[in-house]
């Protein structure tokens, strides 16, 4: 949080007082922490069904024409052979990294891939880089009185779409008119 309140809080911002989607361009550290929660938490845990076309063999494993094929992505994201400490929310992985989510990289595909891909995935990611930006430069963030970090239950529930078993709760803390 801090790191990314550094980055985030001395942009010079519009006389709204408010980070824009230009803005968050020079952001790394930012679309490292989205690529992150991204990979941790596909927000749909399988992917759109595809029907293979023809007979195939894709890593020793024969799919017949007309098998229907689902991908996980969740599983992908926390593949121990793909990523060190899959289990571990560690945004600097993507630093200096080319990895990206936009279905050329198969190792992080929480839209899916190639020409079913999510048609939807820019709009998502800037609204998600201003969004956030915005909140981690307006606020600091604590939790509930009472409550410390050993508490946080980051269990999922699965269906369509993935949400957390436990809702998690914050405070935002408003920063002094000095401070920002």
């Amino acid at each position: 949080m801090e790191r990314l309140q550094a980055e985030v809080r001395p942009v010079p911002v519009a006389d709204n007082g408010l980070i824009n989607d230009k803005d968050t361009d020079n952001m790394p550290f930012l679309k490292a922490v989205l690529k992150e929660a991204l990979r941790l938490h596909p927000p749909i845990p399988l992917l759109v069904p595809h029907r293979a076309t023809k007979d195939v063999n894709i890593n020793g494993y024969d799919i017949d024409a007309g098998t229907m094929v689902i991908t996980n992505a969740w599983t992908i994201g926390r593949d121990p052979a793909i990523w060190e400490d899959p289990e571990e929310f560690r945004p600097e992985r993507f630093l200096g990294s080319s990895v990206d989510y936009m279905g050329q990289d198969f190792e992080l595909i929480p839209f899916g891939a190639g020409r079913r891909g999510c048609p939807g995935i820019m709009f998502a990611m800037a609204s998600n880089e201003v969004v956030i930006s915005n909140l981690v430069r307006s606020f600091n963030w604590e939790m509930p009185r009472g409550m410390r970090a050993e508490d946080i239950d980051m269990s999922e529930c699965t269906g369509l779409t993935i949400h957390r078993k436990v809702h998690l709760r914050a405070v935002p803390v408003p920063l002094s008119a000095d401070s920002n």
